[in-house]
Protein backbone atom coordinates (compact mmCIF):
# COMPACT_ATOMS: atom_id res chain seq x y z
CA UNK A 1 0.00 0.00 0.00
CA UNK A 2 1.30 3.80 -0.98
CA UNK A 3 1.09 6.22 1.72
CA UNK A 4 1.58 10.19 1.64
CA UNK A 5 3.30 11.97 4.27
CA UNK A 6 3.07 15.45 3.58
CA UNK A 7 5.55 17.98 5.74
CA UNK A 8 7.26 21.37 5.76
CA UNK A 9 10.51 21.41 6.35
CA UNK A 10 9.96 24.99 8.31
CA UNK A 11 14.04 25.79 8.94
CA UNK A 12 14.41 25.56 5.02
CA UNK A 13 11.32 26.48 4.10
CA UNK A 14 10.58 23.92 1.11
CA UNK A 15 7.36 21.52 1.08
CA UNK A 16 8.11 17.68 0.67
CA UNK A 17 6.14 15.28 -0.20
CA UNK A 18 7.06 11.75 0.64
CA UNK A 19 5.68 8.75 -1.11
CA UNK A 20 6.37 5.42 0.06
CA UNK A 21 6.22 1.81 -0.38
CA UNK A 22 7.71 -0.39 1.09
CA UNK A 23 11.80 -0.41 1.11
CA UNK A 24 11.66 3.02 -0.84
CA UNK A 25 10.71 6.57 -0.98
CA UNK A 26 10.90 9.63 -3.26
CA UNK A 27 11.40 13.46 -1.61
CA UNK A 28 9.74 15.43 -4.06
CA UNK A 29 10.98 19.04 -3.66
CA UNK A 30 9.36 20.91 -6.63
CA UNK A 31 5.95 22.50 -5.74
CA UNK A 32 5.45 22.27 -9.63
CA UNK A 33 5.78 18.18 -8.98
CA UNK A 34 3.64 18.55 -6.30
CA UNK A 35 0.28 18.21 -7.66
CA UNK A 36 1.70 15.37 -9.84
CA UNK A 37 2.88 13.19 -7.16
CA UNK A 38 -0.23 13.95 -4.97
CA UNK A 39 -2.41 12.39 -8.10
CA UNK A 40 0.22 9.14 -7.98
CA UNK A 41 -0.34 8.76 -4.67
CA UNK A 42 -4.34 8.89 -4.89
CA UNK A 43 -4.41 6.54 -7.56
CA UNK A 44 -2.41 4.08 -5.70
CA UNK A 45 -4.13 4.72 -2.27
CA UNK A 46 -7.54 3.58 -4.28
CA UNK A 47 -5.65 0.41 -5.35
CA UNK A 48 -6.36 0.94 -8.97
CA UNK A 49 -4.28 -0.94 -11.37
CA UNK A 50 -3.37 0.04 -14.89
CA UNK A 51 -5.61 -2.55 -16.30
CA UNK A 52 -8.41 -0.35 -13.86
CA UNK A 53 -8.19 2.95 -15.31
CA UNK A 54 -8.65 1.26 -18.93
CA UNK A 55 -11.30 -0.13 -20.59
CA UNK A 56 -11.63 -3.58 -20.28
CA UNK A 57 -11.04 -6.53 -23.14
CA UNK A 58 -13.51 -8.49 -21.76
CA UNK A 59 -14.30 -12.29 -22.45
CA UNK A 60 -16.64 -11.80 -25.68
CA UNK A 61 -15.36 -11.29 -29.50
CA UNK A 62 -17.20 -8.27 -29.45
CA UNK A 63 -15.96 -7.12 -26.06
CA UNK A 64 -12.20 -7.42 -27.49
CA UNK A 65 -12.86 -5.99 -31.02
CA UNK A 66 -14.70 -2.77 -29.44
CA UNK A 67 -11.60 -2.54 -27.24
CA UNK A 68 -8.95 -3.03 -29.90
CA UNK A 69 -10.78 -0.35 -31.51
CA UNK A 70 -11.05 1.70 -28.42
CA UNK A 71 -6.32 1.14 -28.64
CA UNK A 72 -6.27 2.32 -32.40
CA UNK A 73 -7.98 5.65 -32.28
CA UNK A 74 -6.37 5.84 -28.62
CA UNK A 75 -2.77 5.62 -30.70
CA UNK A 76 -3.76 7.47 -33.51
CA UNK A 77 -5.09 10.39 -31.06
CA UNK A 78 -1.85 10.15 -29.47
CA UNK A 79 0.31 10.22 -32.74
CA UNK A 80 -1.70 13.33 -33.86
CA UNK A 81 -1.15 15.30 -30.05
CA UNK A 82 2.51 14.64 -30.54
CA UNK A 83 2.88 15.86 -34.12
CA UNK A 84 0.87 18.82 -33.79
CA UNK A 85 2.04 19.95 -30.34
CA UNK A 86 5.25 19.14 -31.26
CA UNK A 87 5.21 21.44 -34.30
CA UNK A 88 3.92 24.31 -32.06
CA UNK A 89 6.89 24.35 -29.31
CA UNK A 90 8.88 23.30 -32.28
CA UNK A 91 7.60 26.80 -33.90
CA UNK A 92 7.77 28.84 -30.63
CA UNK A 93 11.59 28.37 -30.40
CA UNK A 94 12.89 28.52 -33.18
CA UNK A 95 10.98 31.47 -34.52
CA UNK A 96 10.56 33.75 -31.39
CA UNK A 97 11.73 37.74 -31.95
CA UNK A 98 14.64 37.38 -29.41
CA UNK A 99 16.30 34.92 -32.12
CA UNK A 100 15.70 37.73 -34.44
CA UNK A 101 12.90 35.27 -36.35
CA UNK A 102 10.98 37.51 -38.91
CA UNK A 103 7.25 36.20 -40.33
CA UNK A 104 6.90 35.17 -43.79
CA UNK A 105 5.37 36.75 -46.23
CA UNK A 106 2.60 35.11 -48.25
CA UNK A 107 -0.99 34.85 -48.32
CA UNK A 108 -2.31 31.58 -49.44
CA UNK A 109 -0.87 27.87 -50.37
CA UNK A 110 -2.58 26.15 -52.35
CA UNK A 111 -0.49 22.77 -51.46
CA UNK A 112 -0.77 23.48 -48.20
CA UNK A 113 -4.60 23.84 -47.98
CA UNK A 114 -4.82 20.78 -49.44
CA UNK A 115 -2.48 18.76 -47.12
CA UNK A 116 -4.43 20.12 -44.31
CA UNK A 117 -7.46 19.32 -45.83
CA UNK A 118 -6.53 15.84 -47.17
CA UNK A 119 -4.81 14.12 -44.36
CA UNK A 120 -7.44 14.75 -41.49
CA UNK A 121 -9.66 13.31 -43.98
CA UNK A 122 -7.67 9.98 -44.67
CA UNK A 123 -7.20 9.82 -41.00
CA UNK A 124 -11.41 9.65 -40.42
CA UNK A 125 -11.52 7.17 -43.16
CA UNK A 126 -8.89 4.92 -40.98
CA UNK A 127 -10.80 5.86 -37.73
CA UNK A 128 -14.47 4.74 -39.16
CA UNK A 129 -13.18 1.62 -41.50
CA UNK A 130 -12.53 -0.50 -38.34
CA UNK A 131 -15.34 1.36 -36.40
CA UNK A 132 -18.11 0.48 -38.72
CA UNK A 133 -17.36 -2.88 -39.17
CA UNK A 134 -17.61 -3.59 -35.38
CA UNK A 135 -20.87 -1.66 -35.08
CA UNK A 136 -22.18 -3.25 -37.93
CA UNK A 137 -20.75 -7.08 -36.18
CA UNK A 138 -22.85 -5.71 -33.19
CA UNK A 139 -26.12 -5.42 -34.71
CA UNK A 140 -25.64 -9.06 -36.46
CA UNK A 141 -28.40 -10.45 -33.83
CA UNK A 142 -28.91 -13.21 -36.79
CA UNK A 143 -28.58 -17.16 -36.05
CA UNK A 144 -29.21 -17.03 -32.41
CA UNK A 145 -29.10 -20.31 -30.53
CA UNK A 146 -31.74 -18.66 -27.48
CA UNK A 147 -33.59 -15.65 -27.09
CA UNK A 148 -33.86 -13.74 -23.50
CA UNK A 149 -36.55 -10.76 -22.82
CA UNK A 150 -34.67 -8.43 -20.43
CA UNK A 151 -37.32 -5.93 -19.44
CA UNK A 152 -36.71 -2.81 -16.87
CA UNK A 153 -38.63 -2.19 -14.05
CA UNK A 154 -37.96 0.96 -11.11
CA UNK A 155 -35.73 -1.08 -9.47
CA UNK A 156 -35.56 -4.38 -10.68
CA UNK A 157 -34.80 -6.60 -14.05
CA UNK A 158 -37.26 -9.11 -15.19
CA UNK A 159 -35.51 -11.83 -17.30
CA UNK A 160 -37.77 -14.48 -19.58
CA UNK A 161 -36.47 -17.12 -21.54
CA UNK A 162 -38.55 -17.19 -25.20
CA UNK A 163 -39.27 -20.69 -27.40
CA UNK A 164 -38.31 -20.43 -30.76
CA UNK A 165 -41.92 -18.80 -31.63
CA UNK A 166 -41.24 -15.77 -28.81
CA UNK A 167 -42.95 -17.69 -26.41
CA UNK A 168 -42.80 -17.05 -22.58
CA UNK A 169 -41.59 -20.64 -20.98
CA UNK A 170 -40.36 -19.47 -17.53
CA UNK A 171 -39.32 -15.77 -16.23
CA UNK A 172 -37.69 -14.52 -12.79
CA UNK A 173 -36.94 -11.08 -11.47
CA UNK A 174 -33.80 -10.00 -10.41
CA UNK A 175 -33.74 -7.71 -7.62
CA UNK A 176 -30.72 -6.61 -5.63
CA UNK A 177 -29.64 -8.78 -3.11
CA UNK A 178 -27.05 -6.35 -1.03
CA UNK A 179 -28.34 -6.52 3.05
CA UNK A 180 -29.60 -2.63 3.97
CA UNK A 181 -27.50 -2.69 7.30
CA UNK A 182 -24.66 -2.36 4.57
CA UNK A 183 -26.51 0.11 2.72
CA UNK A 184 -27.27 2.45 5.66
CA UNK A 185 -23.43 2.06 7.07
CA UNK A 186 -24.37 -0.57 9.85
CA UNK A 187 -22.28 -3.45 8.55
CA UNK A 188 -19.23 -4.10 6.46
CA UNK A 189 -19.32 -3.55 2.82
CA UNK A 190 -19.42 -6.45 1.15
CA UNK A 191 -17.04 -7.97 -1.39
CA UNK A 192 -19.88 -7.37 -4.25
CA UNK A 193 -21.40 -3.89 -2.81
CA UNK A 194 -25.06 -3.17 -4.88
CA UNK A 195 -23.43 -5.61 -7.20
CA UNK A 196 -25.03 -8.28 -5.84
CA UNK A 197 -28.85 -10.42 -6.68
CA UNK A 198 -31.13 -12.59 -5.94
CA UNK A 199 -31.61 -14.71 -8.96
CA UNK A 200 -28.77 -13.71 -11.39
CA UNK A 201 -29.53 -14.22 -15.36
CA UNK A 202 -27.99 -17.70 -16.36
CA UNK A 203 -26.77 -18.40 -20.02
CA UNK A 204 -24.61 -20.83 -21.68
CA UNK A 205 -21.02 -20.38 -22.91
CA UNK A 206 -20.33 -20.95 -26.68
CA UNK A 207 -23.82 -20.33 -27.75
CA UNK A 208 -25.52 -17.56 -29.78
CA UNK A 209 -27.46 -15.15 -27.03
CA UNK A 210 -29.83 -13.29 -28.47
CA UNK A 211 -31.44 -9.97 -25.68
CA UNK A 212 -34.33 -8.08 -26.21
CA UNK A 213 -34.38 -4.94 -24.29
CA UNK A 214 -36.98 -3.39 -23.27
CA UNK A 215 -38.79 -1.27 -20.37
CA UNK A 216 -42.13 -1.14 -18.53
CA UNK A 217 -41.82 1.85 -16.97
CA UNK A 218 -39.23 4.84 -17.66
CA UNK A 219 -35.69 4.22 -19.77
CA UNK A 220 -33.66 2.38 -18.02
CA UNK A 221 -29.72 0.67 -19.83
CA UNK A 222 -29.19 -2.78 -19.48
CA UNK A 223 -24.92 -2.83 -19.37
CA UNK A 224 -22.69 -5.94 -19.06
CA UNK A 225 -19.08 -3.99 -19.16
CA UNK A 226 -17.29 -7.55 -19.43
CA UNK A 227 -19.57 -8.29 -22.57
CA UNK A 228 -18.90 -5.60 -24.40
CA UNK A 229 -22.72 -4.55 -24.92
CA UNK A 230 -25.42 -1.88 -23.39
CA UNK A 231 -28.67 -0.95 -24.87
CA UNK A 232 -31.35 1.74 -23.72
CA UNK A 233 -34.56 -0.69 -22.38
CA UNK A 234 -37.18 2.38 -23.69
CA UNK A 235 -40.71 1.59 -22.86
CA UNK A 236 -42.87 0.66 -25.88
CA UNK A 237 -39.64 -0.12 -28.21
CA UNK A 238 -37.49 -3.01 -28.31
CA UNK A 239 -34.01 -2.92 -28.90
CA UNK A 240 -31.80 -6.10 -29.76
CA UNK A 241 -28.24 -6.97 -28.50
CA UNK A 242 -26.67 -10.24 -28.51
CA UNK A 243 -23.38 -12.08 -26.94
CA UNK A 244 -21.31 -15.88 -27.50
CA UNK A 245 -19.80 -15.84 -23.83
CA UNK A 246 -16.40 -18.44 -23.91
CA UNK A 247 -15.77 -18.26 -20.19
CA UNK A 248 -17.80 -19.88 -17.62
CA UNK A 249 -17.93 -16.86 -14.88
CA UNK A 250 -19.75 -14.42 -12.64
CA UNK A 251 -20.07 -11.20 -15.18
CA UNK A 252 -21.59 -8.17 -13.22
CA UNK A 253 -22.91 -4.55 -14.68
CA UNK A 254 -25.95 -1.80 -13.93
CA UNK A 255 -28.17 0.18 -15.19
CA UNK A 256 -26.37 3.01 -16.81
CA UNK A 257 -29.80 5.30 -17.26
CA UNK A 258 -30.85 7.89 -14.40
CA UNK A 259 -34.65 5.98 -13.33
CA UNK A 260 -35.57 7.28 -10.54
CA UNK A 261 -34.40 7.29 -6.68
CA UNK A 262 -33.22 3.49 -6.58
CA UNK A 263 -30.94 4.15 -10.12
CA UNK A 264 -27.96 2.84 -8.45
CA UNK A 265 -29.75 0.09 -6.58
CA UNK A 266 -30.79 -2.21 -10.41
CA UNK A 267 -27.41 -4.46 -10.63
CA UNK A 268 -26.78 -6.64 -13.31
CA UNK A 269 -25.20 -10.19 -12.78
CA UNK A 270 -24.98 -12.49 -15.01
CA UNK A 271 -23.87 -16.25 -14.84
CA UNK A 272 -22.54 -17.77 -17.90
CA UNK A 273 -22.47 -21.32 -17.40
CA UNK A 274 -20.76 -24.96 -19.17
CA UNK A 275 -23.56 -25.89 -21.51
CA UNK A 276 -24.45 -29.17 -19.88
CA UNK A 277 -25.12 -27.76 -16.84
CA UNK A 278 -27.05 -25.02 -18.40
CA UNK A 279 -29.12 -27.16 -19.91
CA UNK A 280 -29.88 -29.16 -16.66
CA UNK A 281 -30.84 -25.82 -14.91
CA UNK A 282 -32.76 -25.28 -17.75
CA UNK A 283 -35.17 -28.39 -17.44
CA UNK A 284 -35.14 -27.53 -13.39
CA UNK A 285 -36.68 -24.10 -14.59
CA UNK A 286 -39.26 -25.46 -16.84
CA UNK A 287 -40.26 -28.24 -13.74
CA UNK A 288 -40.56 -25.05 -11.49
CA UNK A 289 -43.26 -23.55 -13.96
CA UNK A 290 -44.94 -26.99 -14.14
CA UNK A 291 -45.35 -26.77 -10.00
CA UNK A 292 -45.91 -22.52 -10.00
CA UNK A 293 -49.07 -23.23 -12.42
CA UNK A 294 -50.03 -25.71 -10.36
CA UNK A 295 -49.83 -23.82 -7.21
CA UNK A 296 -52.27 -21.23 -8.91
CA UNK A 297 -55.41 -23.71 -7.87
CA UNK A 298 -53.77 -24.62 -4.01
CA UNK A 299 -55.23 -23.31 -0.55
CA UNK A 300 -52.74 -22.00 1.47
CA UNK A 301 -52.33 -21.78 4.97
CA UNK A 302 -52.23 -18.49 6.46
CA UNK A 303 -48.48 -19.62 8.00
CA UNK A 304 -47.74 -20.91 3.82
CA UNK A 305 -49.55 -16.72 2.83
CA UNK A 306 -47.73 -15.41 5.15
CA UNK A 307 -44.02 -16.57 5.05
CA UNK A 308 -44.44 -16.20 0.78
CA UNK A 309 -45.79 -12.33 1.12
CA UNK A 310 -43.14 -11.90 2.99
CA UNK A 311 -40.59 -12.79 0.39
CA UNK A 312 -42.53 -11.09 -2.25
CA UNK A 313 -43.13 -7.82 -0.13
CA UNK A 314 -39.22 -7.89 0.46
CA UNK A 315 -38.69 -8.18 -3.27
CA UNK A 316 -41.12 -5.65 -4.64
CA UNK A 317 -42.60 -3.45 -1.88
CA UNK A 318 -39.83 -2.51 0.68
CA UNK A 319 -37.59 -0.18 -1.61
CA UNK A 320 -40.58 2.16 -1.43
CA UNK A 321 -42.74 1.23 1.46
CA UNK A 322 -40.08 0.09 3.82
CA UNK A 323 -39.38 -3.02 5.20
CA UNK A 324 -41.48 -1.93 8.69
CA UNK A 325 -44.53 -0.80 6.25
CA UNK A 326 -43.82 3.02 7.61
CA UNK A 327 -42.82 4.24 3.78
CA UNK A 328 -41.85 7.11 3.37
CA UNK A 329 -44.41 9.86 3.21
CA UNK A 330 -45.89 11.98 1.53
CA UNK A 331 -43.99 10.17 -1.40
CA UNK A 332 -44.23 6.66 -0.66
CA UNK A 333 -47.21 5.94 1.62
CA UNK A 334 -47.06 3.82 4.50
CA UNK A 335 -48.60 1.33 4.66
CA UNK A 336 -48.92 -0.48 8.62
CA UNK A 337 -52.50 0.73 9.63
CA UNK A 338 -53.20 2.28 6.02
CA UNK A 339 -56.76 2.47 5.16
CA UNK A 340 -55.71 0.15 2.20
CA UNK A 341 -53.86 -2.35 4.00
CA UNK A 342 -57.17 -2.82 6.67
CA UNK A 343 -59.49 -1.72 4.44
CA UNK A 344 -62.11 -3.75 1.96
CA UNK A 345 -59.94 -6.56 0.25
CA UNK A 346 -61.42 -5.69 -3.46
CA UNK A 347 -59.54 -1.75 -2.70
CA UNK A 348 -56.89 -3.89 -2.29
CA UNK A 349 -56.27 -5.69 -4.69
CA UNK A 350 -57.23 -2.81 -7.10
CA UNK A 351 -54.48 -0.78 -6.53
CA UNK A 352 -51.59 -3.62 -6.29
CA UNK A 353 -52.89 -5.09 -9.59
CA UNK A 354 -53.72 -2.05 -11.56
CA UNK A 355 -51.32 0.64 -9.51
CA UNK A 356 -52.71 4.00 -9.28
CA UNK A 357 -51.97 6.79 -11.54
CA UNK A 358 -49.86 9.89 -11.20
CA UNK A 359 -47.91 7.91 -8.60
CA UNK A 360 -45.21 5.46 -8.00
CA UNK A 361 -47.52 2.71 -7.33
CA UNK A 362 -46.90 0.28 -10.36
CA UNK A 363 -49.27 -2.16 -11.76
CA UNK A 364 -47.85 -5.65 -10.51
CA UNK A 365 -50.69 -7.60 -11.91
CA UNK A 366 -48.55 -8.24 -15.22
CA UNK A 367 -45.72 -8.51 -12.61
CA UNK A 368 -46.89 -11.38 -10.28
CA UNK A 369 -48.90 -14.26 -10.30
CA UNK A 370 -52.16 -15.01 -8.86
CA UNK A 371 -50.35 -16.88 -5.86
CA UNK A 372 -47.91 -14.40 -5.47
CA UNK A 373 -50.24 -11.43 -5.37
CA UNK A 374 -52.70 -13.46 -2.68
CA UNK A 375 -49.65 -13.82 -0.44
CA UNK A 376 -48.62 -10.40 -0.28
CA UNK A 377 -52.31 -9.33 0.31
CA UNK A 378 -52.49 -11.32 2.73
CA UNK A 379 -49.23 -10.53 4.35
CA UNK A 380 -50.18 -6.16 4.23
CA UNK A 381 -53.26 -6.81 5.91
CA UNK A 382 -51.42 -9.40 8.91
CA UNK A 383 -48.04 -7.88 9.31
CA UNK A 384 -46.94 -5.07 11.16
CA UNK A 385 -49.90 -3.47 13.45
CA UNK A 386 -52.19 -4.75 10.94
CA UNK A 387 -54.49 -8.05 11.38
CA UNK A 388 -57.51 -7.66 9.59
CA UNK A 389 -58.20 -11.58 10.05
CA UNK A 390 -59.56 -12.60 6.42
CA UNK A 391 -57.39 -14.65 3.90
CA UNK A 392 -56.71 -13.81 0.30
CA UNK A 393 -55.98 -17.32 -1.86
CA UNK A 394 -55.07 -17.16 -5.71
CA UNK A 395 -58.46 -17.81 -6.53
CA UNK A 396 -59.42 -14.69 -4.88
CA UNK A 397 -57.11 -13.03 -7.29
CA UNK A 398 -58.09 -14.66 -10.71
CA UNK A 399 -62.00 -14.24 -10.00
CA UNK A 400 -61.16 -10.76 -9.11
CA UNK A 401 -58.89 -10.50 -12.08
CA UNK A 402 -61.45 -12.24 -14.66
CA UNK A 403 -63.85 -9.53 -13.73
CA UNK A 404 -62.18 -6.39 -14.94
CA UNK A 405 -61.46 -8.05 -18.34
Amino acid sequence: MLHVVSAVDRARGINRIYLMQGAWKVKVKNNWLKPVAAMAAALSVTGLGADELNMRQGVTDISRSVYDLHMLIFWICVVIGVVVFGLIFWSVIHHRKSAGAVPAQFHESTKLEIAWTLVPTLILIAMAWPATKVLVSMYDTGGEDMTVEVRGYQWKWQYKYLDDDFNRTFGFFSTMATPQNEIQNQAAKGEHYLLEVDKPLRIPTNRKVRFLITSEDVIHAWWVPDFGIKRDAIPGMVNELWTIVEEPGVYRGQCTELCGKDHGFMPIVVEAMPEAEYDAWYVEQLEAEEIRKEALSKVFTPEELMAEGEAVYGTFCASCHMPNGKGVPPVFPALDGSAIAIGPREDHLDIIVNGKQGTAMQAFGRQLDAAQIAAVTHYERHAWSNNVGDETQPRDVIEYMAGQE
